[in-house]
């Protein structure tokens, strides 16, 4: 398995995403409106030594994935995409109902030959009542937008990792992952919030080979059932079968910077994706991680 950064930026930053303050996260939403500041943000980023970006497939990450493959400058990058976006499925559910949605999500910005293609595929999965067939088709919707990208891992969001993991459904798992390599020549990646039931569940399913993305912090922050089973958990874990991002390194702000990668820095972590605005924050962030 193909090592991953180090250091990795996240985007919640730049679509008013803060679990502890709402007022933040609006402030956020309203400076990065203009797509232009958060170029500025990636730019401050890649001076300050990080080469590996996650994104969520959200309403804005096509003409951010654009911007970076009409630039040659930035062809070493590696991409982390997170699929697929809750909020964008929920909000045009909402706005529109079910059938106009996915209209839209499957239809949208398509060729005529590459809507053919989709309805053959989700036909063919509707008829045969195949969810993987139709997980598929779905993955290949969200992937679409990264196609000339350098994409290392693609991740599973967490609200469908979670919820697979506790109905027990290892087939979705084991497809996710053929999916993921024989397609897009990319590791699976999973993003978790119980990363002990996980691996345990993988290692009884023989999945390897995988990245999880978990939460990682001090104070037991989105971390179940709890800091000391994270800990038992990683602290055995071989990289070369499951190596481990940490994410809300400081709990959404509960932590000070220091404090908080003092602990990581002694876990047996391979990666670190934080969000960050300023160039100041990154740079310090950066000084601080010593995975």
């Amino acid at each position: 398995m193909e090592k991953i950064d180090k250091i990795i930026l996240g985007d919640n930053q730049f679509f008013g995403i803060n679990h502890m303050s709402q007022q933040k996260a609006q402030q956020q939403a309203e400076k990065f409106y203009d797509i232009n500041n958060i170029f500025k943000v990636y730019d401050n980023a890649i001076n300050s030594g990080i080469n590996g970006f996650m994104l969520n497939s959200n309403d804005r990450a096509k003409d951010i994935c654009d911007h970076f493959k009409n630039n040659h400058n930035y062809d070493n990058l590696n991409w982390y995409p997170s699929i697929p976006y809750p909020h964008k499925y929920s909000n045009l559910i909402a706005e529109k109902g079910i059938l106009p949605t996915i209209n839209s999500v499957l239809f949208k910005n398509n060729t005529a030959s590459g809507v053919i293609k989709m309805l053959t595929k989700g036909g063919s999965a509707l008829l045969q009542n195949d969810p993987i067939k139709m997980m598929n088709l779905l993955i290949d919707v969200e992937m679409k937008m990264f196609k000339g990208l350098n994409v290392k891992v693609v991740f599973l969001q967490n609200i469908i990792t979670d919820l697979m993991l506790g109905y027990g459904v290892k087939e979705v798992f084991v497809e996710y992952c053929n999916h993921i390599r024989k397609n897009y020549n990319a590791t699976p990646g999973f993003i978790s919030v119980n990363l002990p039931l996980l691996i345990k569940r993988f290692k009884e399913w023989e999945i390897e080979e995988v990245v999880i993305c978990t939460s990682y912090n001090k104070i037991g922050y989105f971390m179940s059932p709890g800091r000391k089973e994270y800990e038992d958990i990683v602290q055995n874990i071989n990289p070369k079968k499951y190596q481990i991002m940490a994410m809300s390194t400081l709990a959404s702000g509960a932590i000070d910077a220091s404090e908080a990668y003092d602990y990581i820095n002694k876990q047996n972590i391979q990666s670190v994706v934080f969000g960050a605005s300023s160039k100041k924050n990154i740079e310090h962030t950066v000084s601080l991680i010593d995975i």
